[in-house]
């Protein structure tokens, strides 16, 4: 199957009933037969999307389901690598552990692995995460980075500000970086990034980058635990989503940022995503595996620590920990 052709079928179908796309035209331009083309508008009838057809004129898209399909996401991407090349599957334990596979196996920069649902998504520490059937975002991109392993870490910083993003184009929402890894709006948990890396000694061989977002969920779509600390774009907003739509917004602005990192540092980085991080100049409580005590966040080294000023005036940098803001 050829998911450039259906992407792209499905990308000038969406321009509506007074621009219907003609089957030969598609079959011309990209050297497929007109039953092959016949043969996607079927596939992409079958995925839930109602497809209209004017006589001699062509196809048009009359409505499209809610799907994290390839050719759903492939359709608003602008990416030249990022999504280009993608595997999704209704459920899984874990996107993570197919893109491990997948990259270990020679997947390209940028490749994606994205479910409908996950039975044992993970966060920082193998923390659960609830990832409800067709309710969000659960993918996994594996990136290539001309990066050193000890940059590595970074790149959970990078992705946050691509999400916040992608986010603020497409929705009212306001959203704000929690240290090391989450997204949140109105205090709540939005989105998690997990970084998980691939590399010999001196070199990154893969960094891939587990991304879970809460697009369409109701609260009580919520296990009851994390009800009072979760939250969805959907409750935010007060409407659904387009989920292929976010999810290839992600994308465009991960595969900028990330390029942006290779090239100029993480300076530019560390600003865009300073400015959008709830806890700066406020007073947190810092969790350790050691101890726990309170201090003022001051922003974020080069490395990507968080940096602290303790009571005494010192500053301590922070590589892992709980934070609260107090």
């Amino acid at each position: 199957m050829n998911t450039n052709v259906k992407s792209e079928l499905l990308k000038r179908m969406s321009a509506g009933k007074d621009n219907p796309v003609s089957g030969q035209q598609i079959a011309d331009e990209y050297g497929v037969s007109r039953t092959a083309v016949w043969k996607y508008v079927k596939e992409l009838e079958s995925e839930g999307y109602e497809i209209g057809t004017i006589r001699k004129r062509g196809y048009y898209l009359i409505s499209s389901p809610d799907t994290v399909a390839p050719s759903a996401i492939q359709q608003f991407l602008q990416t030249e690598n990022y999504g280009r090349s993608m595997r999704h599957v209704e459920t899984c334990p874990s996107t993570q552990i197919l893109a491990h596979e997948e990259a270990q196996n020679g997947a390209p920069n940028g490749t994606v692995i994205i479910a409908d649902e996950q039975t044992a998504g993970k966060g920082r520490l193998s923390r659960p995460w609830s990832s409800a059937a067709g309710k969000g975002i659960w993918m996994s991109v594996i990136t290539r980075p001309e990066l050193t392993p000890q940059q590595a870490p970074q790149m959970t910083l990078v992705a946050a500000v691509a999400i916040v993003r992608a986010i603020e184009e497409l929705t009212e929402v306001t959203p704000a970086i929690k240290w090391p890894n989450d997204i949140l709006v109105n205090g709540r948990k939005l989105t998690g990034i997990l970084t998980e890396l691939q590399a010999d000694p001196d070199r990154v061989k893969a960094i891939i980058l587990g991304i879970g977002m809460n697009v369409n969920q109701q609260l009580e779509d919520f296990p009851e635990e994390i009800r009072a600390i979760a939250t969805s774009l959907c409750i935010e907003e007060g409407q659904p989503l387009s989920r292929p739509k976010l999810a290839a917004k992600v994308l465009d602005y991960l595969e900028l940022y990330v390029a942006l990192y290779v090239k100029k540092g993480f300076a530019p980085i560390k600003i865009l995503w300073e400015s959008y991080a709830d806890s700066i100049g406020k007073r947190v409580r810092i969790s350790t595996l050691q101890d726990t005590y309170e201090a003022t966040a001051k922003g974020i080294s080069e490395d990507g620590r968080l940096e602290v000023v303790l009571d005494d005036g010192s500053i301590r940098g922070i590589y892992s920990a709980d934070i609260h803001i107090i």
